[in-house]
């Protein structure tokens, strides 16, 4: 498979934006996807935030399934502060705001003492796609951020006022070098890499392959597929779908690969979790 390595110039900027605006802010929200949250960490990004508080956010969490309760658990008990939510949903949404509130309780209450109304600032940070905008658009309660579902829409830092809060959307950022291409694949499938320079064809039977493992069920259900080599259950995809060219005698490929990848980071296929406990430790999530 051809080796995944996406790192575009404007993203050396934005880590050079966010190291020079961090000396504004008094915390960080780091946005993971709750379906790969090990794939999603950025340990520059953490690197960055030296000594000011870190929160991390497994987002998407109506995506992912119980298995990301245990990713969760394996985070805090490394000693982070972090929560799953689905930002979509005003449940999570409620959460957030109070692990936020008590990651910066603190500061907030020497402000108070002081009598000054000067608010706390937060930069939500992340790779892209992981719905960081998403989430500033629900605290503030309005679409203040810019938004959209594949990589790289957020390119400009953007102040947004939230309440007794102050959030800088920050571009999305990847780290310089993807060492696990594993990860670096489960990146590609939940869409943080731009699919135009991906090799969907590869993506789709490494996706089929990764799900086989432990989501077999769920590609039976949903295409008919009992197991086999990927390009085996590729064909079923075809088949179920009715992916056929002119003539109807040769599977279109290039439709089924994007429907798996589609169906996939659309929840159709349910509740998928891919990192494991030791994918967290491996990269520096936890210990």
């Amino acid at each position: 498979m051809k080796i995944i390595q996406w790192y575009p110039g404007h993203m050396a900027r934005a880590m050079r934006m966010m190291a020079d605006n961090l000396k504004y802010c008094d915390a960080v929200v780091f946005v993971l996807d709750a379906r790969a949250p090990a794939a999603t960490y950025n340990r520059r990004l953490t690197e960055l935030a030296g000594c000011k508080p870190v929160l991390y956010v497994l987002n998407k969490g109506d995506l992912a399934d119980a298995k990301s309760d245990e990713l969760l658990a394996v985070i805090k008990a490394g000693g982070r502060n972090a929560v799953k939510i689905d930002a979509n949903a005003q449940a999570g949404i409620r959460t957030l705001r109070g692990a936020m509130s008590e990651l910066v309780k603190e500061k907030t209450e020497r402000l108070k003492e002081k009598g000054s109304k000067k608010p706390v600032r937060f930069m939500i940070a992340g790779v892209p796609n992981t719905g960081k905008s998403t989430l500033i658009n629900r605290l503030a309660g309005a679409n203040k951020a810019v938004t959209g579902n594949k990589a790289g829409v957020t390119r400009a830092k953007q102040w947004v006022k939230c309440g007794a809060f102050e959030l800088m959307d920050s571009p999305g950022t990847m780290p310089p070098a993807c060492e696990d291409q594993k990860l670096a694949r489960r990146l590609a499938y939940i869409g943080s890499i731009n699919d135009d320079i991906l090799e969907m064809d590869e993506i789709a039977l490494c996706l089929l392959e990764e799900l086989s493992g432990t989501y077999l069920n769920r590609l039976g259900e949903r295409y008919g597929i009992t197991g086999g080599e990927p390009l085996e259950m590729l064909n079923r995809v075809c088949i179920r779908r009715g992916f056929l060219l002119k003539g109807g005698n040769d599977y279109d490929y290039e439709r089924g690969e994007r429907a798996v990848v589609d169906d996939f980071r659309k929840g159709k296929l349910g509740g998928v979790t891919l990192d494991s406990a030791e994918d967290i430790i491996s990269v520096g999530l936890a210990e």
